[in-house]
């Protein structure tokens, strides 16, 4: 596994996520109350992005038809999604929010 820097840790206010492309994939990136957790940033339902989803109780909301999904697994916790969106793992080094993606 190979480790992408996504942004200062500075850069995430609580409970707030940002969106980025790693090698032509979707990943948002979320600070849940200090901890950082990444997932794959598509909907399963329509496969529309999540940008610009809500962040409530652990789960980000779609913005567009209102599925919700579980930050810390990936999990759909709400129709019409019911399939999960992947997750990757993620840590903080040197002041740094990195995504851990898998070697090619």
């Amino acid at each position: 596994m190979k480790w992408i820097t996504i942004a200062p840790v500075d850069d995430f206010a609580p409970n707030s996520s940002r969106t980025v492309t790693v090698e032509g994939t979707r990943i948002a990136v979320f600070n849940l109350n200090g901890e950082f957790h990444a997932m794959e940033g598509i909907c399963t339902h329509e496969y529309k992005t999540l940008e610009g989803g809500t962040i409530e109780d652990g789960e980000v909301v779609c913005p567009w038809h209102g599925a919700r999904f579980d930050i810390r697994t990936g999990e759909a916790t709400c129709a019409p999604a019911y399939d999960p969106v992947d997750t990757f793992e993620t840590r903080v080094e040197e002041g740094l929010v990195q995504v851990g993606w898998p070697d090619a």
